[in-house]
Parts: structure tokens; sequence; C-alpha cells
């Protein structure tokens, strides 16, 4: 676990900490609400949408606005209240960290927010809260913490203080303490429930001389109420669970967010000991932003498909953040694994499963962020050489294809696949399980790399897929004609890179002559043109292999616009079409646990020489 923020972070701050104008509209996005990012980016309503359900956006504090901060301190803090200066000295010092809440320039009952006049407002945003801590001696003290009366009641405070300890947790803090007026019942009770308690009082703390009772707790609570901490307590998450009455959940680990499926409904059967199915495969996927493991039997049930998501922290940069991938990945697969095999063990009716219990490990070893893949491998590695089990190695891409299993377990080949995701773009012809040829790929841009290019052009946030289909969906898509780059060359490449370019060029356009942007009709024109090409490319591959199915993977198949494009296509061409549940579309272990059971009945082992890979030829992978 690291002691220090991210490179990104650290450089955030220092930017931040200028009072520059443009800190208003450029640099990171705000940061999304830590929740279930991973069920949200496949939602295909309501997709990643940054504000929380009452329109409140939460970033590190800049400078440009800590004249709003004082405006508030001295409505909320009275005499104790900080002014601009001392607030923007505050920012720059390496022991501190601050967080703001923006809203939007009206307050909750339609009337200006206080302080709205300030920079805030410059983009249409103001600031409802704050809060600032120090980092001295393993400890955070939470200097200030401060809530527009008008915004009160919606968790912001909440939120603000879980910020800011998690922030605190990187810089090597694991407790925190603050000071409340003795007064202040209200306060009090807010505090303890985040675990902190009384240790005592200093007399006339307060320029009335009111006393201040000071309290202090352990950070874990103050991060979050559902934290179950870096290890993902298994006992603690069921706990949650059962007294939740759901069959999903999600909690904060390490700041990331765990989310525990149930195993997909075509496998959710649980089994007793006495049945139990061998092999017994624990697979890990950290090919890019999610930390995840699983565990298959051998009739190939998911009996636990566990996956912590970094996406709320790569929002605020606007795209993964390699070096942060790297770190939090090494902070979760502890957890993520120990959770991994406490939820097969219940599943199987058994009182634990340990690494002992199981038959092999498998792991993602390429494509992806050598940085990120490296941290499963290594982890894989070790728990292989341990429990003296072998070692399967898996391409990132074959489960992807195999994904298409969880929803579909009567799915074989032959059959073309679409991939089409955040790093890939291609077709395959899938001969047999282990025999693939690559039918053409893109030469420049993946789809999804495309959809989030757009997507920060328009403003929009990170990942892009999501919000762009949102928009789209109340568009137009014939509004713009934007160009279909290699629909008619007669091979099965792609090339994103123009029609990027064609978007971005017609964003710029518009904004110099002044116009208003129709956001809806170009998301949605952008999006048809991508899916014209795809779907004339995909008829191509089915018409030359004359293969009966038709299926895709990757985080960009949970596009409904795509998907319903490929059933109309497939119908009209009387081909099978299968698709992975959305929840299976990005990246998981349960696929990769699919690929390393077939693997392990072949005797395909790794040795612990195996290292990560950026790149692998999918047609010469066996």
């Amino acid at each position: 676990v690291y002691t220090r923020l991210s490179d990104a972070e650290e450089n955030e701050r220092i930017r931040l900490a200028k009072n520059d104008p443009k800190n208003l509209a450029t640099g990171v996005q705000d940061a999304a609400p830590r929740r279930d990012q991973r069920a949200t980016m496949h939602d295909t309503a309501v997709l990643n949408a940054r504000p929380d359900e009452h329109g409140i956006t939460y970033k590190p504090l800049d400078a440009a606005h800590a004249e709003d901060v004082a405006a508030m301190e001295s409505q909320v803090m009275g005499s104790d209240a900080w002014n601009a200066a001392l607030v923007a000295d505050e920012l720059p010092r390496a022991d501190r960290t601050w967080w703001a809440a923006y809203a939007s320039g009206e307050g909750p009952d339609a009337g200006p927010v206080a302080g709205s006049e300030g920079a805030s407002s410059a983009r249409g945003t103001v600031l409802v809260g704050y809060a600032g801590g120090m980092v001295i001696d393993g400890q955070v003290q939470i200097l200030k913490i401060g809530t527009d009366p008008a915004w009160r009641r919606r968790g912001i405070a909440r939120q603000l203080i879980s910020r800011v300890a998690s922030d605190a947790r990187d810089l090597g803090a694991t407790t925190c303490s603050l000071e409340v007026r003795a007064s202040n019942a209200g306060a009090q009770a807010f505090y303890e429930s985040l675990g902190m308690h009384s240790i005592g009082k200093r007399p006339h703390y307060y320029s009335d001389r009111e006393d201040a009772v000071i309290m202090e707790g352990p950070l874990q609570g103050v991060i979050g109420s559902s934290a179950v901490g870096g290890a993902a307590d298994a006992k603690a998450l069921r706990a949650v669970t059962e007294d939740a009455g759901i069959q999903e959940s999600s909690v904060d680990v390490a700041g990331m967010t765990l989310r525990v499926d149930e195993a997909h409904d075509a496998q959710k059967a649980a089994q007793p000991a006495a049945q139990l199915e061998r092999p017994l495969i624990l697979a890990i996927e950290s090919s890019c932003d999610e930390t995840a493991a699983a565990i298959v039997d051998g009739k190939g049930n998911l009996l636990s498909d566990v996956v912590a998501s970094q996406i709320d922290f790569h929002s605020r940069f606007g795209g993964v953040v390699p070096e942060i991938a790297s770190r939090k990945h090494i902070e979760a697969i502890c957890g993520v694994c120990d959770e991994c095999l406490d939820v097969a063990a219940q599943r199987l009716g058994m009182e634990r499963l340990t690494w002992s219990d199981l038959d092999g490990v498998g792991v993602t070893y390429a494509p992806g962020l050598v940085g990120a893949l490296v941290v499963g491998v290594a982890f894989a590695k070790g728990a292989a050489w341990a429990a003296d089990k072998p070692l399967v190695g898996v391409n990132h891409l074959e489960g992807h294809m195999y994904a298409n299993k969880i929803g579909a377990p009567d799915f074989a080949p032959p059959a073309v696949v679409s991939l089409v995701s955040g790093g890939n773009t291609m077709l395959v012809h899938m001969r047999g399980w282990g025999d693939y040829r690559v039918l053409g790929a893109t030469i420049d841009d993946a789809v999804g790399e495309a959809f989030d290019k757009v997507a920060k052009a328009l403003g929009l946030g990170y990942p892009g897929g999501p919000v762009v289909s949102a928009q789209g969906a109340k568009g137009n898509p014939k509004a713009i004609e934007f160009p279909r780059a290699m629909m008619h060359s007669g091979d099965m490449r792609f090339s994103l890179s123009g029609l990027k370019t064609a978007v971005v060029t017609y964003i710029n356009n518009e904004r110099a002559a002044g116009r208003e942007l129709n956001v809806p009709d170009i998301c949605a024109s952008f999006e048809a043109a991508v899916v014209d090409v795809q779907v004339k490319k995909a008829e191509m591959a089915l018409r030359e292999t004359g293969a009966p199915t038709f299926c895709l993977g990757g985080g960009v198949a949970a596009n409904p616009v795509l998907r319903a494009a490929y059933g109309k296509l497939c119908k009209k061409m009387q081909v099978r079409l299968v698709m992975p549940p959305l929840s299976a579309c990005g990246d998981n272990a349960g696929m990769i646990a699919l690929v390393a059971l077939d693997r392990f009945r072949q005797g395909k082992f790794y040795g612990l020489e195996t290292d990560a890979q950026a790149h692998a030829d999918l047609e010469q992978e066996y």
C-alpha cells in the first residue's frame, strides 16, 4: 500500500494551487460518485452521470475558488472564518488535502446559492461545500468542513470528509481527528456515526470562548460507513448484504468500488459440498482498471465473480492513468481474491475455501497495460507457487470471446466475433476454441477510444461510451453527415481516427461560429457513423466465412445502438446472434476463468517465468 499520492494527483495539486482562471474550464473531470461504477457503465438508460442524485459534483479544491470558500466561511463559521488568503495558502502544501462540492447556479429552491457571485458561477456551477485536512504523524486533522445551509441534509459533508480521508490514507494516515463545538450535538452525532468518539476538550477554543470537543477515530469509518477497508472483510460484506436483503452489493475497497456479482442468471445454482465439480479454477484479471477474480467449477459454473473498479479515480483525469491503475491493483488484489474465495465457499455450502482447495490458477497475461498486468501476473504466480498449483495464462481478447458463454452456455464455434473495446476493434473468425483467424482490425484508433475522445471534446467526461450513448438516444442520427471511413474498402480493416477528427473539427467550428452545440445530435450522428461501418464489415465477414453464428465482446458491446443493429443484420442473414450480458461486456474475471478451465483440461500450463505482455498475437496463441 503506497503512502503518497500518485504522480497524476500530485501534478493536479500543483495545477490547482495556482490561482489561474483556466482551472475553471480545463484539467481533470468531475470525480464520479463512489458507487457501483461497473454496473453504471453498462446501464443503457442512465450512464455514468458524474453529478449525484442531488446534482452535486465533487472535485479537489482549486485556488480560483478560494474567495468562494471565504464567503461561505463567513456565513457558516462567523468570527472563526478563514479569509481567502489563508485558504489559498493551504492548497500547495504537501501535507494538506482539500475537496469541494459544486452544484448548478441555482439552489435547491430555485434561488441563487450563497456566494454564487464568485468564481464558481463562471461556468454555471457554485460552491456548496468544502473540507480540508492536514496529515501529520499518521493522523489527518480535519481543519475545515462547511456546507451551504440551503444544501444541507444531502450527504455533502459525508462525501467531502470521505474524500479528504481517502487522500489522507494515501499520505500515510490511519486515524482522523477534529474539533467541534461543545454545544453542537448534531455535528457530534454525525461524527460518531463515522466511528469517531470524544477524547477530551479544548477549553475556550473558539473566538467566543466556547469549548471544543476533540473527537478521534479510525480512518476506515470516516472513508465510508460501507467500507470494508483494504482487506475486503468477507464477514462484514455478507452482514451488509444480508441486512439489506439484496443479492448484489457494492462495497468500497481501498477507495474503489467492489461489486460482488451473483453468478450470472444462467449459472446461479449453488452446489452442496458433496457435489463439488472438479477442477476448481480461480482466475485473475487486471489488464486495465478493473481488479477482478472469479472461480469456475468443472461444469463451467461461475461460483464467484468479484470486481473492484477504479473508474472513479480515473474519471478525474479524463482517462485511465497507468500509474494509478497499477497502484490500485496492488491495493485491491488481496481483498478481491479473499472475497472471491469466501463467496465461492458460501455458494458451495462450505465453511471455508482456500488456495489449497483449488486445482489451478488462471490469469490474464496479455494484452493490456503492462504495469496493470504485472500485478495480476505476479500475484497469480505467487499463489500458484505457494499452493503448488498449475498456472494458466489467458489472452484477454480470448476472454471476451468466452464471455458469450456466460449468457449462452450452449454457444460454440464456428462463429464470427466482433471485438470492440477501448483498446481493440477487430473481426475474428472463430473456427474452434483456440483456433482463431483475425479477419481485420483497426489501423489507428479503437472504437472505445474514439468514443472517449468525442466525449472529451464535448465536455461529457469519462468513460465516453456510456455518456455519448445516453446523449445520442435523445438526438437525430441523420442530423450530421460524418464520414464512414473504409466502409467500402473491400476488406475488413477499420479506421476511427478520421471520424474522430471530423467530429472534433465540427465541434470546434460550431463553437468558433458562436453557435450552441446540439450535443444529442452530434452524439447520435457520430454513433451512427461508427455503427454503420461495424455492421457493414460484419456482413462481409459472415458472407466470407459462412459462419452460422455472430457474437461480440468488449466494453463497447454494451452499446444499445450497436446491439440493435447487429440484431437486424443477423435476422436479415438468418444467422444466430449471441451477445454477452451487459454485466459481462466490460473486463471481468468470469470470462478469464472460463478460458482457463479449457486450457487446464488441455494441460496447457505456463511456467513461473511467464511475464506480462502489452501485446499478443491471438492467431498464434495455441
